[in-house]
């Protein structure tokens, strides 16, 4: 049998685990054309909290009833695709299904020999892409400028702040928990951090750490770090919207600082950042984002949950921050 996650019910607020479903289904069988796949790890990622609203977005949302998707890692188990072969790994944005079939389209070959699987998941795909492709066409960071990256431990932040820092930035990250701060200054290389969630007053804490200020921030979180710093931005601030995760959750926008007069008194740019908007530069990011990893300029970290029943649950725990680095699933 094959078993599939659905989506059973719309959220409201946090997700539970009520919201998902595993059902089972008859184990597929590829027909002309077309290759068998076997999910070996599946990524778990905040944004999908948004596709589980019924409202139009950059992404079409999942249905009630039906399978949800993300970025997977597969095995070919069967092939009837000239252009695949048994024994191939391959990512690409798969069901949540332990077997599955596909057409090849949408389907990348990876390399095994050039990095474990789990990294085409994180710091060779999406997530790495995230970080590389907004910091290169938003952020254009100069050496001895400030980079603050919020949810620094997490997917995209830890491998923002180590671009900043190859670049010759000074990186402050902002995460929450003592731990994680300490991980990304000791394994990532960050100057400093602070945690949010021991902190009471986020603009002075910030300006303690940013003395000269902030000239560019890497947001994944949005809401009121991002008023906190908004308040210590340098002329010429280039933010970089990538991520609210602070406001997945509310079933109302809460309404913040208006920020437009800081904007026009720091002449600064804040821009939203879509990863998928950027397909024709992929090939290049992945290329130097490979030989910083291979140089050794590049670290990562990955938080791997076992079982492939486990995945709706290792997606709530996104939103405890109970991961570092990349979240997934080993089915």
């Amino acid at each position: 049998m094959n078993q599939t996650i659905i989506l059973q019910s719309r959220p409201q607020g946090t997700p539970k685990l009520e919201n998902f479903k595993i059902i089972e289904e008859k184990k597929p069988e590829p027909g002309s054309g077309e290759v068998l796949l076997q999910a070996k790890y599946i990524s778990v990622d905040p944004y999908l909290r948004g596709r589980m609203r019924d409202e139009e977005s950059y992404i079409p949302p999942f249905k009630v009833g039906e399978p949800i998707d993300s970025m997977v890692i597969a095995e070919v188990i069967s092939s009837n695709n000239p252009n695949f072969k048994e024994g191939e790994f391959v990512s690409g944005m798969l069901q949540w299904k332990q077997f599955q079939i596909s057409n090849g389209a949408g389907l990348n070959k990876i390399d095994e020999q050039r990095a474990p699987l789990t990294a085409y998941l994180g710091v060779l795909g999406l997530t790495g892409l995230t970080a590389y492709i907004a910091l290169d066409k938003i952020g254009k960071l100069k050496s001895g400028e400030t980079l603050v990256v919020s949810g620094a431990a997490g997917a995209v932040g830890s491998v923002a702040g180590q671009i900043g820092k190859i670049n010759g930035c000074r990186v402050i990250g902002i995460a929450g928990s003592d731990e994680k701060i300490k991980k990304i200054k000791d394994d990532f290389g960050f100057d400093g951090g602070i945690n949010y969630k021991s902190t009471s007053n986020m603009k002075k804490a910030l300006a303690e750490k940013c003395s000269d200020g902030i000239d560019v921030y890497y947001d994944n979180v949005g809401g009121e770090i991002l008023d906190a710093v908004m308040q210590n931005i340098n002329d010429f601030a280039r933010i970089i919207n990538c991520g609210a995760i602070s406001l997945y959750n509310k079933e109302e926008m809460p309404t913040g600082p208006r920020l437009e007069g800081i904007l026009i008194k720091k002449s600064a740019l804040m821009q939203g950042f879509l990863v998928r908007n950027h397909v024709k530069d992929f090939g290049p990011a992945i290329n130097q984002l490979g030989t910083w990893l291979k140089e050794g300029k590049l670290k990562y970290d990955e938080t791997i949950i076992k079982g492939f029943e486990n995945t709706p649950q290792a997606f709530l725990d996104l939103f405890d921050g109970k991961n570092t680095g990349k979240m997934i699933v080993e089915v």
